[in-house]
């Protein structure tokens, strides 16, 4: 059946935009399908839209999100993350270039992409960590994480 549960990001006009930066981020992406805002019958606040891109749906390394191009009416905050569990420190650096663009944000391993997005960028083992002594307060102390701290 697949994916039964399919995050929707809203973004302020550059649903395009941002699809294309995350896809350039992942490995293993692509876009799934676009629809796009009728050219007539639109609401007076849409009809800036018309014509373009309404959403895409699209995959990174599997996982499915729609994108809804949209306006400034909301915004993402740090209440919603998600999380990319890492094989190593290189994949780690390599997630942390890619996204972060918020650096006063940064904070435990949790960035925020160029879009306001909230990403936790973790090693797999993360629970393994996190058991060894005084890792809690190793972490507090990290901005992007480092393996070989714990």
């Amino acid at each position: 059946m697949g994916q039964k549960i399919t995050p929707n990001l809203w973004f302020d006009g550059k649903a395009k935009e941002a699809v294309a930066f995350y896809l350039s981020a992942f490995p293993d992406s692509r876009i799934v399908a676009t629809s796009y805002y009728p050219k007539e019958g639109l609401l007076d606040f849409q009809k800036a839209l018309a014509g373009k891109e309404l959403t895409i749906d699209f995959e990174l390394n599997g996982q499915r999100f729609t994108a809804i191009n949209a306006g400034p009416e909301f915004k993402f905050n740090e209440s919603v993350s998600f999380m990319i569990a890492c094989k190593d420190q290189e994949e780690i650096d390599y997630y942390w270039e890619k996204l972060s663009r918020v650096p006063q944000a940064e904070q435990c391993g949790w960035l925020k992409d160029q879009y306001g997005l909230s990403w936790q960028v973790v090693p797999a083992n993360m629970d393994e960590l996190m058991a060894k002594p005084d890792a809690f307060s190793k972490l507090m102390q990290m901005k992007k994480i480092e393996i070989d701290k714990f």
